[in-house]
């Protein structure tokens, strides 16, 4: 294994739990993806994939896929019938409501290995899929494995487009270093880390640079300012989960596929997180028919062990907001929201759900002096093997 391979290994287990390549890697930072409450849910689903190394016949790792089943992966998408969009056409979903497949799927490709020309590119190309490349400064024309300016070039002039991953990839211990060493300190290291990298992609390939991948899927606050300021409008993680218009640009989710657990994809592809009844729950309790939009919907399976839960009561009449309560099972009540434009009442989970079933109550009292007492209470279930990623 050489020194980069081994490095992006130690990044890819913030994202999955890869016991045997970890190696003192600090886990990514507990905040999960924020949801506006700003933004209407249009339903529309986005499964962002992010891919990194390929090789027919090298031996798999958690970041190399066979260049074989890359492409029976992409034979996948197409027989599924779900569109691979340009992130240009994503952007355009997320900020100004252009309308887009209710399923769809973005395709990138982290740090700059030069298998993204040789062996991916051809099959893309094939498929007529446009993708993003993800590029850390100094892989560019580095030799060995690393993408060529000229590789780069080539692929954008056939539907690629670049996105910023920082100059380094510096390891989560050197960014919790420079934390430490105070404001100042940390302002010039993110100013070099993800502006220069931005300065350096736009002038040498021509281009407007406004997307970043975290390395590794770590983030601090610091860093959402810090994007905004140089000009960066969408960060991508690797917390794994389909995007939806409401969920906050700084905090995008995606898939990182492994190529030696299928399963990810297979996860990735699904499109189960909150539209598929839960068999044989009909007489459970947990689907019934409730008077106000409620997610997760009863009886739900979602793949997702941080979920958004939520009450839409914008048809509820004389409500006392300062009587609002939600509980969840397993934490009690929690600290749920209510905005009073849209009226919604939600709370996004802050600890991962473990329990295969989770129930939901909530209530309130009516502010016309009776103090009449309404009760929602309503479940759903975790598709454990998807909400669980797997050990190496």
């Amino acid at each position: 294994m050489n020194l980069i391979e081994g490095m992006i290994i130690g990044w890819a287990a913030l994202a999955v739990t890869l016991s045997a390549q970890t190696q003192g890697a600090d886990p990514a930072p507990v905040a999960q993806p924020a949801v506006s409450l700003d933004i209407p849910d249009d339903g529309v689903r986005v499964a962002v994939l992010g891919y990194h190394d390929f090789s027919e016949n090298e031996r798999e790792t958690a970041m190399r896929i066979r260049t074989s089943k890359f492409r029976k992966q992409m034979e996948t998408i197409r027989d599924l019938g779900i569109p691979v969009i340009p992130m240009a056409d994503f952007i355009a979903w997320k900020d100004s409501g252009k309308a887009i497949p209710a399923k769809a799927i973005v395709i990138t490709m982290d740090d700059g290995w030069k298998s993204t020309y040789t062996e991916a590119f051809p099959i893309l190309k094939e498929f007529g899929y446009p993708f993003t490349i993800y590029l850390y400064k100094n892989y560019v024309d580095g030799g060995g494995k690393a993408l060529t300016t000229t590789m780069i070039k080539e692929m954008m002039a056939n539907g690629a487009t670049i996105g910023s991953h920082s100059v380094s990839h510096p390891f989560p211990q050197t960014v919790k270093k420079f934390r430490k060493r105070g404001v100042e300190a940390f302002d010039k290291f993110l100013n070099k880390e993800m502006g220069e990298s931005k300065r350096y992609l736009e002038g040498k390939f021509g281009t407007t640079v406004d997307t970043f991948a975290y390395p590794g899927g770590y983030f601090t606050e610091e860093m959402f300012g810090k994007a905004a300021e140089l000009g960066y409008t969408h960060l991508f993680t690797v917390h794994p989960g389909k995007v939806k218009r409401s969920v906050q640009n700084n905090v995008l989710p995606r898939y990182v596929i492994l190529g030696n657990y299928d399963k990810i994809f297979d996860f990735a592809t699904s499109f189960r997180d909150s539209q598929s009844s839960l068999p044989g729950a009909a007489g459970s309790g947990l689907v019934k028919k409730l008077p106000f939009p409620v997610a997760p919907q009863p009886g739900a399976i979602i793949n997702s062990r941080l979920p958004e839960i939520s009450v839409d009561l914008s048809t509820a009449e004389n409500i006392d907001p300062a009587t609002l309560r939600m509980q969840v099972a397993g934490f009690g009540e929690v600290p749920a929201n209510y905005a009073s434009e849209g009226k919604l009442f939600s709370w996004q989970v802050s600890r991962r759900l473990r329990q295969p079933v989770c129930n939901v109550q909530v209530t309130w009292k009516t502010a016309d002096g009776k103090e009449t007492e309404t009760l929602l209470k309503w479940g759903f279930q975790l598709d454990r093997e998807a909400a669980y990623l797997p050990d190496e």
